[in-house]
C-alpha cells in the first residue's frame, strides 16, 4: 500500500481579528515546512454586507437594484482599501516572512461567511480550509458559528481549526501528533493524513501517538475487544511507517472509558501540537442529536490544532 498524498491548496479565511492572525501564523509555519508540495495559497475575507448598513437609510438596500448601483459599488470599494486590504496586505506580509515562496491571491467577496468559504473552497478546488478558535472566556463553546458550520459542511476539504495555544515555543507547531483511531475507514483517512505530514515533516516531528479506546459503555467481550484493539492499531502503524518515519517516533495506545473524554484526556495531558480526526460526513444537525466524538472533541480541546480529515 502507498500514501496518496494530496497536493495541498489551502484556503485561508481572515476577518481581521486577532485569531484569525493565529491561522495566518499557523499557515505560514505550515507551508514553510510543506515547500514545493504547497502550490497554492489564498486569503479570503467575506463581508456580510453590514457595512452597507452606515451609509444607507433603506431597508432594502440588499436588493439587486442598489447592490449593482454607482454609489453603493463606491461604499463597497472604499471599504475595502480602507478596512480590508492593509488586513489582507499585512496577513500577507506574516505568510512571507514565515517562508511562503509561492504567490499568495487575495480575495474579497459578499455574503453569508461560512456559505462564502465553502462555495469558494469548491469552485477553487482548494483541499484544506484553515480556521480559528475564537477566545471567549464566558463561552463553553469556543467555535464561532462560521467555523463551526464550515467544518460540518466541507465534506471535501480537510478543515484546520487553530487552537488557543498551537503558537506557544520556538518549533513550528507540527511535532506531537494525536491520532484516535476505531478502525474505520474514516479514521484511516486521519492516519493516512499523518502520515503524509510525518514523511513531509520528519526534521521537526518528535512523535506520532496513535489512540484507540475501548469503549466500556458497550457490552462485548473484553478480551476480544482488546485484540481488534491492537489489531487496528498495528494496520495504522505500518500505515505510519510507510511515510519513512523512525519507528521510534510512532506509539500506539489503548484506553478503557468514553472515547471522546479520554481522547481529550490524552490531548491535554500529553501536550499535543495536533490532533487529527477522520470525517465521519455527519451533518450539524445529527451530530447536535446523536453526539458525536469528533464533534466533542472539536469543541472541548481548544489548545492544539484540530485537523478535521476529508472523507
Amino acid at each position: 500500500m502507498t500514501i496518496q498524498c494530496p497536493v495541498p491548496k489551502i484556503l485561508l479565511p481572515v476577518d481581521g481579528s486577532d485569531n484569525s492572525m493565529r491561522a495566518v501564523e499557523f499557515t505560514g509555519c505550515l507551508g514553510r515546512l510543506m515547500g514545493k508540495s504547497l502550490s497554492r495559497i489564498a486569503l479570503l475575507y467575506v463581508m456580510p454586507g453590514s457595512y452597507l448598513g452606515k451609509h444607507s437609510d433603506y431597508k432594502d438596500f440588499r436588493s439587486e437594484i442598489v447592490k449593482q448601483s454607482d454609489i453603493i459599488r463606491k461604499i463597497r470599494e472604499q471599504h475595502i482599501e480602507k478596512e480590508i486590504r492593509p488586513f489582507l496586505d499585512n496577513a500577507q506580509k506574516v505568510l512571507k516572512d514565515e517562508g511562503i515562496g509561492i504567490r499568495i491571491e487575495e480575495l474579497v467577496s459578499d455574503g453569508d461567511p461560512a456559505a462564502e468559504i465553502i462555495r469558494i473552497a469548491g469552485e477553487g478546488d482548494y483541499t484544506t480550509i484553515m480556521m480559528a478558535r475564537k477566545k471567549h472566556k464566558a463561552a463553553k463553546d469556543f467555535l464561532t458559528d462560521v467555523t463551526n458550520h464550515v467544518v460540518h459542511a466541507a465534506g471535501r476539504h480537510t478543515v484546520y481549526v487553530v487552537g488557543l495555544e498551537v503558537l506557544k515555543g520556538t518549533t513550528c507547531p507540527v511535532p506531537k501528533i494525536l491520532v484516535p483511531v476505531d478502525g474505520s475507514s474514516y479514521s484511516l483517512n486521519g492516519v493516512e493524513h499523518a502520515a503524509c505530514l510525518a514523511g513531509t515533516f520528519r526534521e521537526v516531528i518528535s512523535g506520532i501517538t496513535l489512540i484507540k479506546v475501548i469503549d466500556t459503555t458497550r457490552l462485548e467481550n473484553k478480551e476480544e475487544m482488546e485484540k481488534e484493539a491492537r489489531h487496528i492499531l498495528d494496520e495504522a502503524r505500518n500505515m505510519v511507517l510507510l511515510s519513512g518515519i523512525k519507528e521510534g517516533l510512532v506509539t500506539t495506545m489503548i484506553q478503557e472509558g468514553r472515547p471522546a473524554e479520554e481522547i481529550i484526556r490524552e490531548a491535554d495531558s500529553g501536550n499535543y501540537n495536533l490532533v487529527i480526526m477522520g470525517r465521519k460526513g455527519r451533518s450539524a444537525i445529527k451530530d447536535l442529536i446523536l453526539g458525536g466524538v469528533s464533534t466533542t472533541v472539536l469543541q472541548q480541546c481548544v489548545n492544539p490544532v484540530i485537523a478535521v480529515v476529508s472523507s
